[in-house]
């Protein structure tokens, strides 16, 4: 799912847009940010919004089931499958979920996306190649989900091998696509585009999500935040360990990046609207040495996190043993409900206040005393109050909170600056919170020391 201010033309996906005013949140399988809003009330509401809850509530396990038995019936959905069957392969299951989609509303716009030199369509990539488990209940070994797989003989042949892909991808685009409906649906006007896509061509090289980012910086489409969905339907690892109540959110550094302060807010936000399911951030990129669609967007500056299941099953992804009965339809249904509050929560919230002045420095000084905490920001559009946010300069989470108003600055008295990371978020009326724009040292620049005689 994707947030960004002006509305995309097609992409590598079916691209899903929900629209009021030209700004966009990507749910990817992607969220971005509008502009707008003035400020009606000073006064910042403190509860849930119910409009949230009721989306939340209207996630469905039984569609989430229909559309991972659909997605399996065409047992591969590989790009490199074949494209002229309406019952097998990547054709047939594009034409399914655009199909689907349009289903909705008519608040949803529905497209293909294709790119000179070959077509990306939305499909859940399989590898080919898994080794395969025989009737005679004998079961294979897992596979790494890294292990290269063999070119075909062929190149040119398309690969229509069983690739059924239920968890690795099917999951996710599910997840996308039930979120399409419920926020089409909603009879909600957000001040924010939400688009849903799915992306393809993930395991050749990110293929889609690289072609999407590309567009975005070509066109100055401002995403404020892409929320990628791979693997999160599975609550049984491969070790037999069970955890059904938390999901795994990961996000590149720096620790006070901007997409380090999207899993603090999918965790914060996610956590109070569905609280029977915690949210783990993940301090690193991925999985240890491996990546996903959101590394594509990382990569060119955006705002980017990826969802994980937390108990990986190595025989449910890039494997024939990666069927509809290796998914927990209760556990899906939670972490798209997850997804669906954070997503809500940042469609109507105002952009996180900007904490930098015209030279790129941070405003936060010591003032008055020398030993106090000044810090101020530019006023954000929409916003009725501030949220201060800070923590001890060791910790990575934020311990201390507080609601100032509606004004540009504060001053924390005996709050030495060099002792804690301190934020900033955007309030709007209805108490829809931005994510938490931190105050950062800038990098400084190492200049060359000459010696004499150099």
């Amino acid at each position: 799912m994707m947030i960004s201010t002006v509305r995309p033309k097609p992409d590598t996906t079916a691209n899903h847009a929900v629209t009021r005013h030209m700004a966009w949140l990507l749910i990817v399988v992607s969220v971005v940010s509008g502009l707008r809003r003035t400020v009606a009330a000073q006064e910042v509401a403190g509860d849930l919004d119910p409009r949230i809850v009721r989306l939340v509530a209207s996630i469905s396990e039984q569609r989430l089931s229909d559309i991972l038995r659909k997605l399996q019936s065409f047992e591969t959905r590989s790009s490199l499958s074949s494209t002229n069957s309406t019952v097998r392969g990547v054709g047939g299951a594009r034409q399914w979920i655009l199909d689907e989609m349009k289903s909705y509303s008519p608040k949803l716009q529905v497209s293909f996306d294709a790119y000179l030199g070959g077509a990306v369509w939305p499909e859940l990539l399989a590898r080919p190649g898994g080794q395969s488990a025989s009737n005679s209940g004998q079961t294979a070994p897992p596979i790494d989900p890294d292990t290269p797989t063999p070119r075909a003989a062929d190149p040119t042949a398309p690969l229509d091998n069983l690739a059924p892909g239920v968890n690795d991808d099917g999951s996710g685009t599910a997840l996308t696509i039930e979120l399409a409906r419920v926020f089409s649906q909603s009879g909600i006007d957000f001040e924010a585009t939400l688009v849903f896509m799915c992306h393809a061509g993930e395991e050749q090289g990110l293929v889609g999500a690289r072609l999407h980012a590309q567009r975005a910086v070509a066109e100055k489409i401002p995403i404020e935040a892409v929320f990628n969905n791979d693997i999160v339907g599975n609550d049984k690892g491969g070790n037999g360990i069970i955890d059904g109540a938390t999901i795994r959110v990961y996000s590149e550094g720096p620790e006070d990046s901007s997409s380090r302060a999207l899993a603090r807010f999918i965790q914060r936000w996610g956590g109070r609207y569905v609280p029977s399911h915690r949210v783990r951030p993940m301090s690193r990129p991925d999985r240890f040495g491996r990546g996903g669609d959101h590394s594509a967007y990382n990569a060119l500056g955006f705002t980017a996190v990826g969802f994980r299941e937390s108990r990986e099953n190595f025989t449910r992804q890039h494997d024939v043993r990666d069927t509809y009965e290796g998914i927990s339809l209760p556990y899906l249904a939670q972490n798209a409900r997850v997804n669906a509050a954070a997503a809500a929560t940042l469609a109507f919230a105002p952009p996180p206040p900007n904490v930098l002045s015209d030279r790129n420095q941070p405003l936060i000084t010591r003032a008055p005393s020398g030993y106090d905490a000044n810090l101020k920001w530019a006023p954000s559009p929409g916003a009725a109050a501030y949220r201060i946010f800070w923590r001890d300069a060791w910790g990575p989470d934020w311990q201390h909170e507080l609601l100032v108003g509606n004004v540009t600055s504060v001053a924390l008295p005996n709050m030495q600056i060099d002792d804690y990371v301190f934020g900033v978020a955007a309030v709007d009326a209805a108490g829809h919170e931005s994510f938490v724009t931190a105050y950062v040292t800038p990098p400084r620049a190492s200049t060359p020391i000459k010696t004499v005689g150099q």
